[in-house]
């Protein structure tokens, strides 16, 4: 570094009578004293005010190396330690200094280099308040870190219901009900990070725009509200559809993103930390509003569904479709159609391809682990852990945990998905068996009931219950709401339930969906299910009449192609084409589908 730059730098700030090497004797080497204090290597008080203060310390600069390269002592002519104590010849506590000869000379006297902004504000202790304001917000820092989705979510004081409040965006539209619309450039942030990990909806959105393929389309929706999904929004408003959405977890919201969409004029209403009775009103807000009736349903879980059919039956009578995501949604569709109660046409999205075979696997091999270990920091190595069901959610969970060192049980009712866990290295067994040594029960059958009290009663101490279904059925949540049983909240979605002998158990979520409740979810992968969504809306809102009837039907096998290569590019991936030959001996067209039906990935 150059004298001038050095120059520069130092006129920046103050600095009042720091010595020369004309203020010294010429040739001395300078070792600094303070009175009655040895300046051994073991004086803790010495030793952190400068590298000079122990006889083997380093010198902190080369000599040559800018002024402050004359303090440096030379660590060959210093003297012993028994030499140096001196005593301050002013007796006021300052420093002196040992020359070669022996005599003591005063040192002068050096002010600290103080930058101009810190002259007041680092000289100050924080009083007593001051000290319980910083412990409460660290202790609330700590506390947000583990919240959901790396959110934003203010963590004011403000416990007012989102019900009672009056808000408007910044065009004075107030037809939505979330928790701060003042986050909405937190949202708007959020969601733009997520369109870059969205590559298919982002070229769907692109090419189809011009053509508006859903003009006319009102979708009312019910799905988590997160950036991903704020994407999938966004799209299908480019593409001509009007929107109003609600949340289908009462968890799982993004305050921030539910605000940029309020704001970016959506109809939403959802925030995170719902009550039930929140959340169907939620529900009923974006169904009945006066001069807007909805002609789609876009569905995860099948609770708006279920709400329209069981409070305005006669709004089936302008729908066109239903699209579907979920296990339990779909569930819900095929028990209605057998019933003959489905007057409507409805897509099964959960089973497509592209929705099983990558939402439910890779998304839930990644997000398993940092549920987990957002909410309890547990070592994964050596656990002892049982996954209920071996389904694509089940297969995700294991693999991960089994790549962690984790001892995997696997439990299955399916002999096809059960061999499938043998055959991957899983021992199947009953929950029954293992459930007292257990250290993790996880769930993702779909179905009601898996875990009951009567294994609860049973778990070890410490055991960590969760759920990674969409329902929160399968932990049976509501028999541990007894007066013999404490809950003590410990962190965000993390409650010890505490038995009278002392024993505890650690649920997560309250019984809920553990990674979009306590975590994130890879954006990439639900780009493939927005898309698979969006085209399924796509689909039944432009069939013509007859073309679907009052069913439950599959996406069709050339449209999860479609999604699927829409991704391609991302990976700078190239497929191999058909020569004419080959797809005539194969009975196939050239551009697909490539696989029937009936086909099992």
């Amino acid at each position: 570094m150059s004298v001038q730059v050095v120059a520069a730098k130092m006129a920046e700030v103050e600095l009042k009578d720091v010595p020369t090497g004309k203020d010294l004797p010429a040739d001395s080497p300078m070792t600094p004293t303070s009175e009655g204090k040895s300046l051994g290597r073991n004086d803790p008080h010495e030793a952190g005010s400068s590298a000079a203060a122990s006889p083997t310390a380093e010198p902190s600069a080369k000599a040559g190396e800018g002024s402050l390269g004359l303090l440096t002592p030379n660590p060959a002519k210093m003297p012993q330690a028994s030499a140096m104590k001196r005593s301050d010849p002013q007796q006021n506590g300052g420093e002196a200094f040992v020359n070669r000869d022996g005599t003591v000379a005063e040192a002068p006297r050096m002010k600290k280099i103080q930058f101009a902004d810190q002259k007041q504000e680092f000289n100050k202790r924080p009083s007593k308040i001051g000290r319980r304001s910083l412990s409460r917000s660290i202790s609330q820092s700590s506390t947000d870190s583990y919240s959901s989705a790396a959110s934003y979510t203010d963590s004011s004081d403000d416990e007012t219901s989102p019900r009672d409040k009056q808000q408007k965006n910044s065009k004075g539209n107030g037809d939505f009900c979330i928790k701060n619309i003042k986050q909405a450039d937190f949202g708007r942030r959020e969601i733009e990070i997520a369109e870059q990990e969205m590559p298919a909806l982002m070229a769907l959105r692109k090419r189809a725009q011009g053509e508006k393929p859903l003009a006319g389309a009102k979708v009312v929706g019910c799905t988590h509200i997160t950036a991903q999904t704020a994407v999938l929004m966004e799209t299908l408003s480019a593409l001509g559809a009007q929107c109003r959405w609600a949340a289908c977890n009462i968890y799982s919201t993004q305050n921030e993103v539910a605000a940029a969409l309020a704001e970016g004029g959506f109809s939403v209403f959802a925030w995170k930390g719902e009550s039930e009775d929140d959340f169907w009103w939620c529900i009923d807000r974006c169904v009945n509003v006066e001069g807007w009736q909805p002609n789609m349903i876009l569905d995860d879980g099948g609770d708006l569904t279920h709400w329209i059919y069981k409070k305005y039956p006669n709004m089936f009578k302008k729908i066109k479709g239903i699209v579907e995501e979920s296990v339990t949604g779909v569930h819900r569709l095929y028990q209605l159609s057998k019933a003959g109660k489905l007057c409507v046409p409805a897509m099964n999205v959960n089973d497509s391809v592209t929705k099983q075979k990558f939402d439910n696997l890779y998304c839930c091999r990644e997000s398993i682990l940092d549920g987990l270990k957002r909410t309890t920091d547990v070592m994964f190595g050596g656990k002892q852990v049982v996954v209920c069901g071996y389904g694509e959610v089940g297969k995700g969970c294991c693999a991960a945990l089994k790549a962690m060192g984790s001892i995997v049980y696997v439990t299955e009712i399916d002999p096809i998905c059960a061999l499938q866990a043998c055959m991957d290295g899983f021992r199947l067994v009953k929950l029954n068996e293992v459930i007292r040594q257990v250290d993790i029960v996880i769930t993702c059958t779909g179905n009601k009931n898996v875990v009951v009290r009567e294994y609860l009663d049973r778990m070890k101490n410490g055991c960590i219950v969760c759920n990674m279904g969409h329902s929160n059925t399968e932990i049976d949540v509501a028999s541990l709401r007894t007066p013999e049983l404490t809950w003590e909240r410990v962190r965000s979605q993390v409650d010890h339930v505490i038995w009278p002998d002392g024993k505890r158990i650690v649920l997560l979520a309250e019984g809920r969906l553990l990674n979009l409740s306590c975590s994130t979810v890879p954006t990439f992968v639900l780009s493939i299910t927005a898309t698979t969504q969006a085209l399924a809306l796509i689909e039944l809102y432009n069939a013509p009449e007859g073309r679907y009837k009052q069913d439950v039907y599959l996406l069709p096998k050339k449209m999860d192609e479609y999604v699927a290569s829409l991704h391609l590019p991302t990976f700078d991936a190239h497929l191999t084409e058909l020569t004419d030959e080959q797809a005539k001996y194969l009975g196939l067209n050239k551009n697909g589908p490539f696989k029937p039906n009936y086909y099992r990935y």
